[in-house]
């Protein structure tokens, strides 16, 4: 789409210095960026890229200018770009059709305007929303519903009873509402609680590439607005996640356990059951959350088990000298033992 600077700048509340008609057509990295590209700058280390850019429009915070570009002043530029980005580039989106391989039930209640790709399958009484598109090879079982513009991409599984808000976008393989890990051992074997609760999830979610989201044993696994959750998460039974939380690739997330509101928990971090995440909350990159254990507002935790951010940059100090602490106590050992 074919924009101004001058649109953009008000589009994003931004102070605008330079050509107010420059021509904005995309969005691009510093480095590919042509004339009616739009770039920005965040970090003053970058400078020199932007600076060398052939873009012609750049975002950046107050105050900064480059030689012959157009600079639309914000607070946040990376934010900026992001909403910039939205707006000169909306999302395609494909026109309405049922391809003639799907198989959809007669109970079935698809909206006009959705899009139904090859090999989907839809089983009894399943609802889909206005302007939704289900991509090839999606199973959406009995049941299930399916909101207003979601965009579910191929080999998609709703599993019976899902239930599905509006805006949500979900990525190839991911897995809605299948059962959780829960059995009860007794007499010599394992036997499987039951698993019969269901999955909501709410409004302008994201959920990545084969993600796994757990219907509740009993209850139901909540997922609220706005969460979004990368490739690779394991969200167990009767699990509830926050508005605005962001949950990164191969975090396992387990039975009972609760996120909080805008909640970051970074890679492969370990959740164990029971464990409450208060709103605000860090979870740092591969940190160990024990059975039971509540991480509070605001707080910043990382390793394995978890504890706050300076107790554990402090252990880790000491851990990095244990050799050398190791190596002196043997020399002071020897040095104090007695002489026969």
């Amino acid at each position: 789409m074919k924009r101004t600077a001058a649109e953009l700048a008000e589009h994003l509340g931004a102070k605008l210095t330079g050509d107010r008609n420059a021509v904005l057509t995309g969005v691009a990295s510093p480095g590919r960026a042509r004339a009616e590209d739009l770039i920005y700058l965040e970090s003053p280390r970058h400078r020199d890229r932007a600076e060398k850019s052939a873009a012609a429009s750049v975002i950046a915070k107050p105050g900064e200018r480059f030689a012959g570009k157009t600079v639309l002043e914000v607070a946040n530029p990376k934010l900026a770009f992001a909403k910039a980005a939205a707006w000169l580039l909306p999302e395609t989106r494909t026109h309405a059709y049922v391809h003639p391989s799907a198989i959809i039930s007669p109970s079935a209640k698809v909206a006009p305007s959705a899009s139904i790709g090859p090999y989907v399958v839809i089983e009894d009484e399943v609802q889909i929303g206005a302007g939704t598109q289900v991509a090839a090879f999606c199973f959406l079982g009995h049941g299930a519903r399916l909101g207003e513009d979601c965009i579910l991409h191929p080999h998609v599984t709703l599993y019976a009873g899902a239930r599905i808000g509006h805006r949500v976008e979900i990525h190839s393989g991911a897995v809605i509402g299948s059962d959780g890990f829960g059995y009860v051992s007794g007499e010599g074997r394992n036997w499987k609680f039951p698993q019969i609760g269901s999955v909501e999830i709410a409004d302008d979610v994201e959920i990545g590439a084969n993600t796994a989201i757990d219907r509740g044993s009993l209850e139901t696994t909540r997922i609220a607005k706005g969460v979004k959750i990368d490739n690779l998460v394991q969200i167990a039974h009767n699990v509830e996640i926050g508005e605005h939380s962001i949950i990164a690739a191969q975090t396992g997330v387990s039975g009972s356990s609760t996120i909080g509101k805008s909640v970051l928990i970074a890679g492969q971090v370990g959740i164990a059951d029971h464990c409450h995440l208060e709103d605000g909350s860090v979870a740092g990159a591969q940190a160990g959350i024990p059975t039971g254990k509540t991480i509070r507002k605001g707080q910043v935790v990382w390793g394995t088990p978890a504890r706050p951010l300076d107790k554990f940059k402090e252990q880790y100090a000491w851990f990095a000298r244990l050799p050398e602490l190791a190596d002196r106590l043997r020399k002071l050992e020897a040095s104090t033992k007695p002489r026969s």
